[in-house]
């Protein structure tokens, strides 16, 4: 391996042809792509007893190189090569496209996973799809997001295609579903691999404008985007065809490779755990069943030995994202799993008389959920929050069924890429203080608490603070034509678009202030609150609040009175690269959902772990985070989860009773159809976000509002006036932040589910 730089500068020479200073960055990045590979290459390991896998509809990995060139040992020795010859690791960084395979939380935890099974030197590999488009490119015009297709895919990139099909049949007829393989890293581990399936026919010239396409097109659209619009039923449709493609080939593979390492498939549990990522690749379950009797194995014991194998991952509360899908269309894609459903109904109604638990129910529509729970055996949710409220209230009547396959696992996140790639200077400053042993054992943060008041290390953290926002306005102004002050307070909320999210509480609160500017009442500091986020295409009500808070972006841009005090910037086409820019410039991270809705939340990890303090309810893993770091070094506010859910079940919550006795909430959501906004803004989207706050508000932001209003300006003034304590506070938060490592997660993953190499 080429540890240092003389080496690395000459392979690079060699493989580039030429002299580094006259070398394109484009042949430059070829050169360590294949340096990469082959590295990684080197650190595969037999597989000996159980491995997993990972099957998922997203994995957000972002871009790889700089990442893997950390885990691999070889950054430090590129970086130094490049600075001797004249060249910068950001500008190389540039080169490399964005693999558009997931879009929020579930696939970034899924990518963290990745590498945390690596790193640990346990045998895992993600299954998943090679979609061509991703989710969409975001694009804003005239205060509006619109939709074009996110063509990543080069010449060069990271899934190297292999000669492998497995043959999967939809709607009768058979198609051949092409294995793509991407190499994962551990940091000083072994290497694992993410698999992609993709068909040879898709063609992308189906797209028309926007990214519209023939959804009935199976043979060219099947992998064209992530989560296609299902507000139709050709929508719906599509996503049973992806999802059947992504389970059948998966569980073939599955088999495959456990046949190769002797199983005889009755003893499949020795050798294979899966772990189903959401309710997307649920009909692995009925699949492998299917599969393991065509080779000879009775019903009864097929689905012993997938409940065996099997584990399930719950994402959510929402009843509505728990997927179901009529009866009709299961028979139209998937005929061939429908026997095994039916029989798989039949076991699980033996086993009670609670019809709420069936997997088919009455109105002839499928659980997905319903099955994970009865033919896995774990269920696991993942924030100590989330699991209670699924044991107590949302799946209740299933853990009175089974009480032993309930458990929790709180999320997490790669300290590799949050903290090491996105955060250099920090990192190296905590290396100075603490030593390296954080890179693997991020509990060792914990030492930083030593310095908690220390003026020297705190001042050293407070610049290296200033000098990431100045970072992230530059790379604002390169990216986006946004200027910004790097001496104002940096709030972030940077998530998908989701009214139980509540971004719309994040802009009543603006358009709040902005009267209060206007008023003479100006913050104690300047502040820019910054938004990343996209709305699923078919959400019409997230797509109107992207359009308020735009809007509202122009309407105080024009004001020079309050235009010195308060600026809203809304990042076009959020990605993994921009929040490695963004996450170590926030200085409070808000995290407002609705108390009880978010199931985990792994962006309070990252901002927390990077030196920002939250501004959150009590949901998800804020209430861990809160229970970490103390009262004092968090901003709490808003209803309880009990209280909210005790709303949802006496139904007495009146949103309009509140606009009306409420002046300062009247008096923002009026201002949503003012003059000033109309004046930037689109009647339609305007009014129907308006009526929706007054008529709805099925989230119940206007009874959080006074207590978010208080809470946030009580931190922009200790932000103010208290910089030292500030900052104390976020050393205090980062020496904390070792819990929320996937490292963690994954380590109890296997000590008390997988189980793997044994």
């Amino acid at each position: 391996m080429m540890k240092t730089k003389n080496e690395m500068e000459k392979v690079l020479t060699e493989m580039c042809g030429s002299n580094l200073e006259t070398c394109s960055y484009e042949s430059i990045y070829t050169a360590l792509l294949k340096i990469a590979e082959k590295e990684s290459e080197r650190k595969t390991a037999p597989v000996k007893g159980r491995k997993l896998y990972y099957i998922s509809a997203e994995f957000l990995i972002g871009k790889l190189l700089s990442n893997n060139l950390i885990n691999l040992g070889l950054y430090d020795s590129v970086k130094d090569c490049l600075e001797d010859h004249g060249k910068s690791m950001a500008e190389l960084e540039e080169v490399e496209p964005e693999p558009s395979l997931g879009n929020g939380g579930l696939g970034r935890l899924a990518a963290c996973f990745l590498d945390s099974l690596a790193t640990l030197n346990l045998p895992g590999d993600g299954i998943g799809l090679r979609y061509h488009c991703g989710l969409f490119h975001q694009n804003f015009k005239n205060q509006l997001q619109s939709e074009t297709p996110d063509f990543w895919m080069g010449d060069h990139d990271w899934a190297q295609m292999t000669e492998k099909t497995y043959p999967v049949s939809l709607a009768g007829k058979e198609y051949q579903a092409r294995l793509y393989q991407i190499a994962v890293t551990g940091y000083e581990g072994r290497t694992n691999h993410l698999n992609l399936f993709d068909l040879d026919t898709i063609d992308p010239s189906v797209i028309g404008e926007g990214i519209s396409f023939d959804k009935t097109d199976i043979e060219k659209n099947l992998t064209l985007f992530l989560y296609p619009d299902d507000s139709d039923d050709a929508g719906r449709l599509l996503r049973i065809y992806q999802q059947y493609l992504m389970v059948s080939a998966g569980a073939q593979l599955i088999l495959e490779e456990c046949e190769e390492r002797g199983s005889n498939l009755h003893d499949l549990a020795d050798y294979a755990a899966i772990q189903i990522n959401d309710t997307h690749p649920s009909m692995v379950i009925p699949e492998l069943i299917r599969l393991l009797c065509e080779k000879g194995i009775e019903f009864e014991e097929a689905a012993e030995i997938v409940t065996k194998v099997c584990a399930y991952t719950n994402h959510t509360i929402l009843a509505e994202a728990l997927e179901k899908w009529p009866r009709s269309y299961l028979e139209q894609v998937v005929p061939q799993l429908m026997p095994v459903i039916e029989k798989l109904d039949e076991i699980a109604r033996a086993r009670t008389s609670d019809e709420s638990t069936a997997i088919i129910d009455r109105n002839q529509m499928i659980h997905m959920a319903h099955m994970d729970i009865h033919f896995t055996h774990s269920t696991n949710g993942v924030a100590a929050l989330h699991t209670e409220i699924l044991k107590n209230s949302e799946l209740h009547n299933f853990y009175q069924m089974y009480p032993e396959k309930f458990n929790n696992k709180t999320n997490g996140i790669t300290f590799r890429r949050w903290l090491l790639k996105c955060n250099p200077e920090l990192t190296e400053l905590i290396e100075n203080l603490i030593g390296s042993g954080f890179k693997k054992d991020a509990a060792e943060l914990e030492k930083l608490m030593e310095f908690a008041d220390d003026e020297t290390v705190l001042k050293k953290l407070a610049a290296i603070k200033h000098d990431n926002k100045k970072a992230f306005a530059d790379w604002l102004k390169h990216t986006q034509n946004i200027t910004v002050n790097p001496d104002s307070i940096f709030t972030i909320q940077s998530k998908r678009l989701h009214e139980y999210k509540r971004q719309q509480l994040n802009l009543l609160y603006l358009i709040h202030q902005y009267f209060e500017i206007k008023a003479g009442n100006t913050p104690e500091v300047p502040v820019t609150a910054i938004f990343g986020a996209k709305a699923a295409p078919a959400y019409t009500i997230a797509k109107d609040i992207i359009h308020a808070i735009l809007t509202l972006s122009k309407v105080i841009e024009n004001d020079p009175e309050v235009s010195r005090w308060l600026q809203v910037v809304f990042i076009e086409n959020y990605n993994v690269t921009a929040a490695e820019k963004m996450i170590p410039a926030c200085d409070l991270s808000e995290q407002i959902s609705l108390a009880s809705k978010e199931a985990s939340g792994t962006g309070n990890m990252k901002f927390m772990l990077n030196g920002a303090l939250t501004l959150g309810t009590m949901d998800g893993a804020n209430v861990e985070i809160a229970d970490a770091v103390g009262e004092g070094n968090i901003y709490i506010f808003g209803q309880s989860s009990a209280q909210v859910i005790r709303r949802y079940q006496h139904g007495d919550y009146c949103a309009r009773e509140w606009y009306e006795t409420d002046a300062n909430i009247r008096r923002a959501i009026q201002f949503l159809t003012s003059e000033e906004m109309l004046s930037c803004g689109q009647e339609e989207n305007l009014r129907r976000l308006q009526n929706e706050l007054i008529g709805k508000d099925w989230f119940q932001t206007l009874p959080d509002f006074n207590a978010y209003v208080v809470r946030k300006e009580q931190a922009i003034a200790d932000y103010a006036h208290h910089p030292m304590d500030w900052t104390r506070r976020t050393l205090i938060n980062i020496s904390q932040a070792g819990f929320f490592s996937s490292d963690r997660t994954i380590a109890e993953y296997n000590e008390d589910i997988w189980h793997l190499g044994k």
